[in-house]
């Protein structure tokens, strides 16, 4: 994989350096010579017509056109996006860096994520909290092309501080006549094996001349199964086992790194995708046409995923084994981990179940009157409804491994649990938890835009532009729960005090529910793995009367013991505090001029603007608290530390805000033709981002965790509790008084179109940033039961950063006609972004060391992260920019057979800070003025988070297709053809740590498409 990585940047940068050395490398593609034609068709054509608008357009630009409608060269939307330069998309779903993507989701152009979506010049999006439209929920074969505005003028809508994607759809007028084109697919995956996919499209466009005027009709269906699959290798934090407790004794060099455990989990994800386009066109006369167009797209996933992670709650009763092996800075590397307290390391098994379906609906009215030589005014009438409803469900078994081995020295982390018949035998097995999140959101929007464009008759002056925009948007978001509702069923930690042993699943009154299931071919056969015993997936469907009857499982044994049990509670959408409404009005308008010298020696042309838009957003919505579960112990244990817990009761107050805020917009274009083939452009714009409507959310969740140590005697019975305190935390959805982002955009280009489908250029770009939205700690107070002030650790989102993305892009495209004769057709394309970036915090916050989990002092935890001994991380860069990206492509069309075989890579980029699964709550303090130095955290007072990096990642598809007539072609395409791994990268002070590895496996699709 580095070898291809390292050939494909030496053969771009070699390209396009070098490219052009030699006069016959730069002929036109499309000069022949004598007895020779060249037939411009297919991606050739599309290549061609993608130029021409970058040539032309008014502002930096690039697109991607379809070959026909339904002939976008990948499988889905985003992975087209990333074709162009400068634009990149993750592979972890979207918000979850501990799942796999396999077509990729967020998009950010030139490092940036503040990206804004447009279908047909129109905003778009999705319910949820985002600004943009999921491009994964777009089915591809309705789109004719996709255009990425990266420097846009004030005429467009504002919000692209990164980038304007819009995405275009067919009308009925772009074609002569009828037009009609079917297609049907069906995608092999190599690890998920056996899965039907089919993909079936369908179009059909005609117009008529009547009395009445010119009428057009089109409608386009496209329905797309994609089943993959993803298996994946996690790697815990390392914890720090240090040689001594007695500060006299301490000495850090000696420290050992041991991670807490390792795991895997296998995703099973179906993907549903379906889209209904319908335009109609009306032109009565030549000065008048009329549009009405609608537009859906319907999204439905299904994650099935068997998770086994460890559990271990006291990492530091864990021991390595005598023949460990340790790097030079302590870290573990191979060997044999398990804790002698427990008997071995806990572990879960747990099947998860993820469903959500979507669903956006766009219907527009556009109005186009040329209403004298000189004047024409556009009208545009918008009506956008989004939905989206979720269900997260994980329902999981507990076992005691006796120890596991790790190999962490190779590509891939090796890992082994029990023997086959150690993992089989359910009497290993208990019921350990079930946890729970469900959410949907609805959101619309109306807008209305009229532009008017007066045309002068002038050496100079081109014509001016003005108009207004009104939008007004309401969305509701509704969570049953604010992360998950975790509820324990059966722990040993309960055993002697609650109840007198787990629910184990060999025990006939707690056998169902569960099965012997068996993960085939993980990693495609590179590990073999057990069988274990897994929640059914009806048990974990079954919410909640399912779950109802394994939690009964607790209460039977709460009754044996003679114990208070509260019973199982699922999470409802009962609770007010479940609700939060936002709604946001624009009000915009602009004016910009265009001009142009074009009979200077070298003419200039461009255009210049400005556009005001006043923003007003409210939002309702609840700072909720529930009160934790009164701690009570079994007969005969010793309980001691009772005052230290803190108790507040329970409450849900309703808030609303309002906020609002004024930016002026200006921005200015200019164009300089050298030659009909040359020319440069200069742009500067400012610009603004608001901030996701999920920031924006009037929602504010407090917990409280009573913090316990148990005793045990040496068989295993509990003596005595310990009652350490309690942890007050929250975390707040959104802070309703956020302001925009605010961005001023430089671009300088140089582009020589030496032929139709022929180009070198070159673009410098700076975009200096303003108010970036942060993560950051605040106290909230509140009044617990005898009147005292009790503070709460909540995590939210401020403007409180500022930065810059700056860097350059080189592409480079040509078909070579000058080669010789069974070469011609051969063409290739090649890319490469280079983005450096800075962030810097307003209100630094940097110190040595991270302290605890205090409100006044823990801000390193969520901005720049604390290690699990304590010690804080420095400044991190931009999430989601990656500093290099590299595209190449190799292309072949002649006789009616057209090749692609095209490579994506881009370099590691921050995932976040703070993220799950690598973050907690106990890790052990190693500051010398912590009162808790040294002392292993059974308190849960040492809070960390690490910084996350996804890894350089490289990506090879290829397609062949072949034209049996002008109207018939048959294809295949294939995705990820060597197979490349996803890494992730974990950072603390003793190294850089994988903490997961994916892998999805090649996929095969094999097409057929006719037009008629």
């Amino acid at each position: 994989m580095i070898k291809l990585q390292k050939t494909a940047i030496a053969a771009a940068v070699a390209q396009l350096v070098v490219l052009h050395a030699s006069p016959a490398w730069a002929q036109t593609a499309d000069a022949t010579s004598p007895g020779t034609t060249v037939v411009v068709s297919g991606q050739r054509a599309a290549l061609q017509s993608a130029q021409k608008l970058k040539q032309d357009a008014d502002e930096v630009v690039d697109s991607i056109v379809a070959e026909d409608i339904g002939k976008l060269p990948d499988r889905s939307v985003t992975e087209v996006l990333q074709r162009i330069a400068g634009v990149t998309i993750d592979r972890n779903m979207a918000g979850d860096p501990n799942r796999q993507s396999v077509e990729g989701s967020g998009v950010s152009v030139r490092g940036l994520t503040y990206v804004r979506s447009e279908v047909n010049g129109r905003d778009a999006f999705s319910a949820g909290g985002g600004r943009s439209l999921g491009f994964a929920d777009v089915a591809p074969e309705l789109m004719a092309g996709v255009d990425v505005y990266k420097n846009p003028s004030a005429e467009q809508v504002e919000g692209a501080v990164a980038g304007l994607v819009n995405l275009r759809t067919a009308m009925p007028f772009d074609y002569k006549g009828f037009k009609g084109t079917m297609g049907a697919s069906e995608t092999y995956s190599t690890l998920r094996q056996g899965r039907p996919s089919p993909t079936a499209t369908f179009l059909i466009s005609n117009r008529w001349k009547t009395d009445a005027g010119e009428f057009g009709a089109l409608i386009d269906f496209a329905h797309a199964k994609s089943p993959s699959r993803s298996d994946g290798v996690s790697v815990d934090p390392y914890y720090p086992h240090v040689n001594s407790t007695d500060p006299a004794l301490y000495d850090r060099s000696k420290t050992q790194w041991i991670p807490l455990g390792a795991g895997y989990r296998s995703q099973d994800f179906d993907r549903t995708r379906r889209g209904d386009y319908a335009a109609f066109q009306w032109r009565p006369s030549q000065d008048f046409t009329a549009a009405l167009t609608y537009f859906k797209t319907h999204y439905k996933e299904d994650l099935d995923e068997h998770v086994v992670t460890s559990s271990e709650d006291k990492w530091y009763q864990q021991v390595a084994s005598s023949n460990a092996v340790f790097d030079s800075n302590g870290a573990f590397q191979s060997g044999t981990i398990s804790n002698p307290t427990y008997g071995g390391s806990p572990f879960n098994s747990s099947q998860r179940i993820n469903t959500r379906e979507s669903g956006t609906r766009d219907i527009s009215l556009n109005l186009q009157w040329r209403v004298s030589p000189s004047w024409s005014w556009n009208n545009d009438f918008q009506h956008v409804r989004s939905t989206t409803e979720g269900f997260d469900a994980d329902v999981s078994t507990g076992f005691i491994l006796p120890n596991q081995t790790m190999d962490m020295t190779g590509k891939v982390p090796q890992i082994s649990l029990g023997s086959a018949a150690y993992m089989a035998d359910a009497s290993n097995y208990y019921w350990a938890y079930t946890q729970e999140a469900l959410d949907r959101a609805k959101a619309t929007q109306k807008a209305w835009k009229s532009d008017l464009k007066y045309s002068f008759d002038d050496p100079v002056l081109r014509d001016v532009r003005f108009g207004f925009r009104m939008a007004d948007r309401d969305g509701v978001n509704n969570k049953a729960q604010k992360f998950y509702n975790w509820q324990a069923i059966t722990f040993p930690w309960m055993e002697g005090w609650q109840i007198n042993g787990v629910a184990r699943l060999s025990d006939p009154r707690f056998a169902g529910g569960a099965s012997l299931q068996t993960i085939d071919n993980f990693f495609g056969g590179k590990y073999t793995l057990p069988a274990m015993l897994f929640p059914d997936a009806s048990t974990v469907r079954g919410f909640p009367n399912e779950w109802a009857k394994i939690h009964a499982y607790h209460d039977v044994l709460c009754a044996e013991k003679g114990s208070t049990c509260d019973a199982w509670k699922p999470a409802s959408f009962d609770d007010p505090a479940a609700t939060n409404t936002q709604t946001e009005k624009t009000r915009a308008a602009y004016t910009q001029l265009r001009f142009g010298w074009d009979d200077l020696k070298y003419p200039i042309d461009g255009n210049v603007g400005v556009r005001y838009v006043r923003t007003k957003n409210a939002g309702s919505g609840y700072v909720s608290y529930t009160q934790p579960t009164t701690p009570s112990v079994g007969t005969g244990v010793t309980a001691t530390g009772l005052s230290n817990l803190i108790n507040i009761a329970s409450f849900a107050d309703q808030q609303s805000f309002s906020n609002s805020y004024n930016n002026w917009l200006p921005s200015l274009n200019l164009r300089l033709k050298a030659s009909e083939q040359l020319q440069f452009r200069f742009a500067v714009a400012k610009a603004i981002a608001r901030p996701d409507f999920n920031q924006l959310q009037v929602q504010t969740t407090l917990s409280a965790q009573h913090l316990q140590t148990v005793t045990r005697d040496a068989s295993g019975n509990t003596t005595a509790v310990q009652f350490n305190g309690t942890s007050l935390t929250g975390t707040s959805d959104g802070n309703p008084l956020l302001k925009p982002t605010r961005s001023t955009n430089v671009d300088l280009t140089a582009e020589w179109y030496f032929a139709k489908a022929g180009s070198l250029t070159f673009s410098a770009f700076n975009k200096d940033l303003k108010d970036i939205i942060v993560t950051k700690n605040y106290g909230y107070t509140a009044t617990d039961t005898s009147g005292k002030q009790q503070t709460f650790v909540v995590t939210g989102p401020v403007n409180g950063a500022k930065g810059y993305a700056r860097g350059f892009e080189i592409a480079h495209q040509q078909y070579y006609d000058f080669v010789p004769d069974w070469l011609r057709g051969i063409g290739t394309q090649a890319s490469w972004t280079y983005v450096q970036s800075e962030r810097t915090l307003n209100d630094p916050v940097y110190e040595a060391w991270c302290k605890g989990n205090d409100a006044s002092s823990n801000y390193n935890l969520s901005l720049n992260g604390c290690d699990t001994d304590g010690r804080a991380f420095g400044k991190t860069p931009l999430q989601g920019l990656s500093r290099n990206t590299i595209n190449f492509a190799v292309m072949y069309e002649k006789n009616g057979l057209s090749m692609r075989l095209a490579y994506n890579w881009r370099s590691r980029y921050l995932l976040g800070v703070n993220q799950w699964g690598s973050r907690g709550n106990n890790g052990l303090s190693t500051d010398p003025s912590s009162s808790s130095y040294l002392i292993p955290t059974t308190n849960n007072d040492q809070a960390f988070g690490l910084p996350l990096y996804q890894a350089a990642y490289g990506q090879l598809d290829a397609s062949i297709f072949y034209d049996f007539t002008d109207r018939f072609r048959v294809g295949v395409e294939g995705t990820n053809l060597t197979n490349s791994y996803t890494r992730q990268i974990m950072v603390q002070h003793s190294g850089e740590f994988t903490r997961q590895v994916f892998m999805s496996g090649p996929r095969y699709t094999v097409l057929a498409q006719y037009s008629f």
